[in-house]
């Protein structure tokens, strides 16, 4: 898994380290690994190195340092480097002073954006971990007269290290390279960092804030039949999904769950007829008492919110098996706290940013790692708060992430496909955490896959298409193990 940690914990692991090796060691070997990345992302662009031009913005802390002390390797392989002090009274002296001394110039002055002499690249060392808040007006003047593509030491400038969030001017980098471990911000805010390089450098820190699965983590943990299953070990999940206002939401929790490799399928509501001209396999009854058994429950997409809904609901959450909430039942939820009391089987809810509100009753705010966290374990439940970057938290604390990679799921009824998926992973036996990681992973790459399929360019992904893609994007992760 990829592992995520806060600044706090970032700098305790350094201070050994830094204490048990000459002055600058420890930046000379992040600043080394900076430079190389610069020097191929110039390769990369431009096709040279020699002669290319590089602009160093220079900040007081550490991060300054770093993008010093990378310059001077630079300017040593023929780059004519700029560097930029943002205060003329506080940088690191010995490194700007290396760099003078290897051809590089120092200055106040940013110098020509366009024409031939416009740096081919911007070395962004402004502020790093100890950074809060958004960029000081002279910061921001000159990262908005940039044109050239950036890379970021650590992090972007203006974005919080440990939530990621971004309340005024800020960088937004097209590389990150980041020293020892991933930062929080590197998860929770993909969007600003751009790609993300990791160096090493002897660090170790511990515990990790934040997890994410890798592609191939997910193809091992996903659930294959083996020579000895059958449709009940493989995994049975109930659906109670879908009214006569909303079949859809019944049609897509159901083929989502089929296509999650389940061992069988049974479905509860009043669209079984839709269900059933969609995948015939699917078992449907009217009546909750005629399910049969069922290992794991999806309750709530488009399922409504009258008192004959409300009932079920309470029904299901009154038996063992893991039961997760969605849509329409998490407005039951939010109207009946009362219905999660002396629930002693796994519970899932899966929010957007508006149900989490109604349902917790504060919406998730800037630090959403931190709400989901609360609220997790304020009700007892593993949450799932859905957006570009899905968090989620079970009650003891720890958190997986998953970054979209693109708005493709930002679709109607794409929540519902979602849920088909988890529930048939809870079903299969996965732990909570996996089921809800492989989950929301293989949902992001399936739409992907149907944003690929033949149609207008631009055109909205269907949630029926990606639903219909999630065979593709399993086999896909599969692969990648």
């Amino acid at each position: 898994m990829l592992r995520y940690y806060a600044a706090d914990d970032i700098r305790a692991a350094e201070r050994p380290v830094i204490a048990a090796a000459p002055p600058d060691a420890l930046m000379r070997r992040a600043a080394h690994g900076l430079a190389l990345v610069v020097a191929r992302e110039l390769r990369e662009r431009t096709g040279g190195i020699a002669g290319r031009r590089v602009t160093l913005l220079v900040g007081s802390g550490d991060n300054g340092g770093d993008a010093l002390w990378a310059g001077t390797e630079l300017a040593r392989r023929g780059v004519a480097v700029r560097a930029v002090l943002l205060d003329s009274r506080r940088f690191h002296r010995a490194a700007a002073a290396a760099l003078r001394r290897a051809g590089g110039r120092i200055t106040g002055d940013l110098g020509p954006q366009e024409g031939p002499a416009a740096p081919d690249l911007v070395v962004d060392g402004i502020v790093g971990l100890s950074g809060r808040g958004p960029l000081r007006p002279a910061a921001a003047e000159l990262v908005d007269r940039v044109r050239a593509p950036i890379v970021a030491v650590d992090l972007p400038s203006g974005v919080d290290a440990d939530t990621g969030v971004v309340d005024g001017p800020a960088v937004t980098a097209a590389v990150t390279v980041t020293f020892g471990a991933l930062r929080n911000a590197h998860a929770l805010n993909p969007q600003r960092c751009g790609r993300i390089e990791l160096v090493p450098i002897g660090i170790d820190p511990s515990p990790p804030a934040l997890s994410a699965y890798r592609d191939a983590d997910i193809g091992r943990l996903w659930p294959v039949p083996g020579p000895h299953d059958d449709k009940y070990t493989q995994g049975v999940v109930g659906i109670v999904a879908g009214s006569a206002h909303f079949p859809g939401a019944a049609v897509l929790s159901t083929v989502a769950a089929v296509a999650a490799t389940s061992g069988m399928v049974r479905y509860v509501g009043s669209a079984a007829d839709r269900v059933l001209d969609r995948r015939p396999e699917v078992v449907a009854t009217a009546d909750l008492a005629d399910a049969g058994r069922v290992q794991a429950w999806v309750v709530g997409p488009g399922a409504g919110t009258d008192d004959a809904a409300r009932a079920r609901l309470a029904q299901i959450l009154a038996r063992p098996e893991p039961v997760l909430v969605d849509a329409d039942g998490l407005t039951l939820l939010a109207d009946a706290p009362e219905l999660l009391q002396g629930r002693t089987g796994i519970t899932v809810l899966t929010p957007h940013d508006r149900e989490f509100e109604r349902v917790v009753g504060r919406p998730p705010g800037a630090d959403r790692v931190s709400s989901v966290v609360e609220a997790a374990a304020d009700l007892g439940v593993h949450l799932l708060l859905k957006g570009n970057v899905t968090i989620i938290a079970d009650p003891g604390g720890t958190v997986v992430v998953n970054d979209a990679g693109s708005a493709w799921p930002a679709t109607a009824g794409s929540g519902d496909v979602l849920s088909g998926v988890s529930g048939a992973l809870l079903a299969a036996g996965l732990e909570p955490l996996d089921a809800l990681g492989c989950a929301t992973r293989a949902h992001s790459v399936a739409a992907v896959e149907a944003a690929r399929a033949p149609g207008p360019a631009g055109a909205p992904v269907r949630a029926g298409a990606i639903a219909e893609s999630l065979p593709t994007a399993i086999a896909l992760l599969r692969a990648a193990v």
